[in-house]
């Protein structure tokens, strides 16, 4: 009796693990146009934005080596994919992104404006379970796809370290967000 029941316990035991294991696998695959954008891409650390209560988006920081400093994860190549709990519209998710850059102070007047033009034409409208991801390469264009489908790119190679400073920079409005994405909380 008392070894059927510790076999039992073993097998359980084992199986619960494979489970767990299984599951955290799949919560971790890397979608296909992230591997063909980033080799070898492993997740660096995954947040929640919430706004008074209402759930935003998740994030994922998809990066090709792990790094510890965000100046290092800025030198390489990642991707941020944002998958959003609700509808926003294009337009305003341009606007919002370009009153955070000018909060943090970066790019020039005349930068910002084409910047916001060129996210106006762009970012689309999202829903509940849309996935828009920016790809970050440095000293290239930054890239943008939408569900895993290519949207285009901005070409000015200082925009994409402007609008990733939005989540990565010290002075975030959403420090939590931030650390959960470097993978420090």
């Amino acid at each position: 009796m008392y070894r059927t029941m510790k076999t039992i316990t073993i097998t359980a035991s084992v199986v619960l693990c494979a489970l767990l294991m299984l599951r955290n696998a799949q919560a971790v695959t890397v979608p296909d146009y992230i591997n063909t954008e980033i080799s070898e891409a492993q997740l660096q650390g995954h947040g929640l934005l919430t706004w008074f209560g209402l759930k935003i988006y998740s994030a994922n920081l998809w990066v090709s080596k792990k790094n510890s400093s965000v100046q290092n994860i800025l030198n390489h190549h990642f991707a941020l994919e944002l998958h959003y709990q609700r509808k926003l519209e294009g337009v305003e998710i341009a606007k919002v992104s370009i009153e955070e850059i000018k909060r943090l102070n970066i790019g020039t007047d005349a930068q910002q404006s084409t910047w916001l033009l060129s996210m106006k034409a762009l970012f689309p409208n999202v829903e509940k379970g849309s996935r828009l991801t920016g790809i970050h390469a440095p000293g290239e264009a930054t890239r943008f796809y939408k569900d895993g489908k290519f949207l285009g790119e901005i070409t000015d190679p200082q925009f994409g370290t402007a609008f990733f400073s939005i989540w990565l920079d010290t002075k975030t409005r959403e420090p939590a967000l931030r650390q959960a994405l470097l993978g420090s909380k």
